[in-house]
């Protein structure tokens, strides 16, 4: 197929309750702080920092580590329960069976997320400055912009330590996640006149898929077992919203 006739889909989600809502923010500051961390310039330094000083506000508002435990410990009954059905693959449950035991001993004896980022001078300094409009410039951090331009191995190695203390963290989010998302499947549905709304029982996650070729965007609103969903035109004034379109939906 050539490239000028590919089409590009995208996946948009919407949390059902506030613990889903918080990992998914989490998720995307987690992914940021690692794309970010080959900092070779003023801008991807202070583009890191910015990113690493949110997954610290994030970190200190819930109890992120039990709600994991626990999560995992459900995910876990899940599996076992699954491999009593007809023609289950045991040997694929048993492993993910044991790599949930894995990970809940990682982030059962780890420290306290995110306290080796809080601990440390330059993360600190820097983040007491984020919330003045440039107030990262070179005369207010001197002490940022020599550790800008120290040599590149000493950088990479104190961003190493900073993401080794990440990593029981983000692989166990990755994990449950991915369990969840795979735990619903996508099916085609119709909407009239850009909406559509529907119900659903002992779900956590909506997502839906589009292709990006349409130029529309789904406005999702709902709380545990209803929700609805508005199609709009990413052209507000002059785009059009087909009287009826298909889109795709799973329910996790």
């Amino acid at each position: 197929m050539s490239e000028s006739n590919t089409v590009n889909f995208v996946t948009y989600e919407y949390p059902l309750n506030e613990k889903i809502r918080s990992w998914l923010r989490l998720e995307t500051l987690l992914n940021q702080v690692y794309e970010l961390s080959h900092i070779t310039s003023y801008t991807s330094g202070i583009a890191f920092f910015r990113s690493v000083s949110e997954l610290i506000e994030i970190l200190d508002r819930g109890e992120v580590r039990s709600d994991m435990i626990k999560e995992l410990e459900k995910q876990r009954r899940r599996l076992s329960a699954w491999s009593d059905a007809p023609n289950a693959d045991n040997q694929l449950i048993s492993s993910l069976l044991n790599d949930l035991a894995t990970k809940a001993a990682n982030i059962t004896t780890a420290p306290r997320f995110g306290q080796q980022l809080r601990n440390d001078k330059i993360i600190s300094m820097v983040r007491q400055r984020l919330s003045i409009p440039g107030g990262c410039c070179s005369f207010d951090l001197p002490t940022l912009q020599l550790w800008l331009h120290m040599p590149q191995e000493q950088k990479e190695q104190a961003i190493s330590g900073w993401l080794k203390s990440l990593a029981p963290l983000k692989e166990t989010l990755d994990t449950i996640l991915n369990l969840i998302r795979q735990a619903g499947s996508f099916e085609i549905k119709e909407c009239h006149n850009g909406f559509y709304q529907d119900s659903v029982e002992d779900k956590e996650l909506l997502r839906v898929r589009l292709s990006s070729d349409k130029l529309i965007f789904p406005q999702i609103s709902g709380h545990k077992t209803r929700f609805a969903i508005r199609f709009l035109h990413i052209d507000s004034e002059n785009g059009i919203v087909p009287a009826m379109m298909t889109f795709e939906l799973s329910c996790c």
